[in-house]
């Protein structure tokens, strides 16, 4: 959701510019939540606080998609394919958190007459319903991948499209959603805190990456579901520092059960750790 705030709009003012300041609100966050803060609940019932608050919100959650996304972006219309949409919508959702292949949505059934991948994207971004997560490409040393991530802004719709199910901590698709969250706070710090700073991830053409990268290198962070992180779920960061030496904090997003630093310099933190130094500004 954008809310405008107008400087001067109670004066009648023209909206000139530099007289309009945009604000993006985003699904709860665990600071917000507070107390009742549960995140299996979270990744499960998703950001919007009605859903996260329901004891059964696959039905709202189901009544979300076929109202909001489907009808009502079809009754706007900003598709001319309502079916094809509805496909290309299940197709994005199993590649929320991930590169987006436009090939690979077509080779799924979505046919490019009937529903341009691009478009659809632009639609989902357009209505707030999920935002582009870029690649982060300056100063490379080693070749660099260049495609752009889809994040969904909300896990619970995610779930609901992709067909998940209950997501059940030590499974793959609860660290699926795990890493969603940490995009979700990541993204909603950026914007609550002002952040002069662009959101992105990192990788090299052979495959190791960084989940996240906030600002010119200011945090590095990788979400990993995991209650024990080994050497492997830090390649991508120990690889970064090589080819940005001024790299500042790195951080592992996870479930061990107390925070740690490497040797390297790498802060191991459970997710509750995570989520309080970010807020408290001790991160970035």
């Amino acid at each position: 959701m954008w809310l405008q705030c107008p400087q001067g709009a109670e004066r009648g003012a023209n909206l000139l510019g530099g007289r309009a300041v945009r604000y993006q609100l985003h699904g709860l966050t665990a600071r917000e939540l507070d107390a009742d803060f549960d995140l299996t609940r979270l990744l499960n019932h998703g950001y919007l606080p009605r859903m996260y608050a329901s004891a059964r919100p696959a039905r709202l959650l189901d009544a979300y998609v076929a109202d909001y996304l489907k009808e009502e972006v079809a009754a706007e219309g900003l598709v001319r394919n309502l079916p094809a949409f509805s496909g290309f919508l299940d197709v994005a959702a199993l590649g929320d958190t991930e590169m987006v292949n436009f090939s690979n949505i077509y080779r799924a059934g979505v046919r490019r007459h009937q529903s341009p991948a691009r478009g659809c994207y632009e639609i989902l971004e357009d209505a707030l319903l999920g935002r582009w997560l870029p690649a982060f490409r300056r100063r490379p040393k080693r070749r660099v991948v260049a495609a752009p991530k889809f994040c969904f802004a909300d896990v619970g719709v995610a779930n609901r499209l992709a067909r998940r199910g209950q997501l059940l901590p030590g499974s793959e698709l609860y660290g699926k959603a795990f890493e969603n969250w940490v995009f979700h706070e990541l993204a909603a710090f950026a914007d609550y805190q002002a952040f002069d700073g662009e959101l992105t991830y990192w990788r090299l053409a052979g495959g190791t990456e960084v989940d996240f990268i906030l600002g010119d290198m200011r945090l590095a962070v990788e979400a990993k579901a995991s209650k024990h992180i080994v050497s492997n779920h830090l390649k991508g960061l120990r690889s970064l520092v090589k080819d940005h030496p001024g790299v500042g904090r790195r951080v592992v997003a996870c479930f061990e059960s107390r925070a740690r630093r490497t040797d390297d310099g790498i802060d191991i933190l459970p997710a509750a750790t995570f989520i309080q130094m970010l807020c408290d500004g001790d991160l970035a």
